[in-house]
């Protein structure tokens, strides 16, 4: 009997390396092909290769309505749903200060975050923003999508009130005017992860990240990288 074959499109160390991992422990029942760049995301070497499904677990970009259509695209989105729809989900609750939260299994449609849900596990939020995405990597790779390739779940549509995350961008990253230690420990954990802005703060000459973050005493002391700000 021909093996089942399944893509993994992700992106993030972490995830690449338990992809690699899963691949391992299932070579004897599933071909699982692992894509890493955008380019390899597209339809005709979908058509190719003929997936049973498509995980996309912290994917960057958009998933062709061609892809969608004919195939199982099931993403994995770090929020209650359809509480948290949207970007930044990670930021934005650590913002709101919530302290536990869900991962959504969501089949992907063409609504942002909005597609029936196959199954959502348990995921805490304490630590650095890399330290919950790798809790996180692990509990997709050893729990959820082994349960979805072994149980073939039926997604069933969202329920519950609607509440949409907007996208952060880098400017929003500035902790200058934040007058709380909780608030400033809070941004600059949440930011601390691979391929992420850091918090900052600047001065008239100089910008000074922040990365490592712990709070001891009354007090935060972290990691600190200085350098010149660039003439606008």
């Amino acid at each position: 009997m021909s093996k089942k074959v399944i893509i993994i499109a992700t992106i993030k160390s972490w995830n690449i390396q338990n992809a690699e991992i899963f691949k391992r422990r299932f070579k004897n029942e599933y071909s699982v092909n692992i894509f890493t760049k955008k380019e390899q995301l597209s339809y005709k070497t979908i058509k190719l290769i003929g997936p049973k499904y498509i995980f996309l677990p912290h994917w960057s970009w958009l998933v062709s309505k061609e892809i969608c259509k004919n195939y199982e695209c099931i993403g994995f989105h770090m929020t209650n749903l359809p509480f948290g729809r949207g970007g930044s989900p990670l930021q934005n609750l650590i913002k709101r200060e919530i302290k536990k939260t869900k991962i959504s299994a969501i089949r992907i449609t063409g609504g942002l975050d909005a597609g029936p849900i196959y199954l959502k596990k348990d995921l805490g939020l304490a630590g650095s923003a890399e330290t919950i995405f790798k809790n996180a990597s692990k509990i997709v790779f050893r729990d959820m999508i082994p349960y979805i390739i072994h149980n073939n779940p039926v997604c069933v549509s969202q329920k519950g009130k609607v509440v949409k995350f907007q996208r952060r961008n880098p400017k929003q990253s500035d902790i200058s005017d934040l007058c709380s230690l909780i608030k400033a420990y809070d941004y600059i954990r949440m930011l601390d992860a691979e391929g992420y802005p850091l918090a900052f703060a600047k001065t008239r000459h100089l910008k000074i990240e922040f990365s490592n973050a712990q709070v001891n005493k009354g007090e935060i002391i972290a990691k600190a990288k200085i350098t010149l700000r660039r003439k606008s």
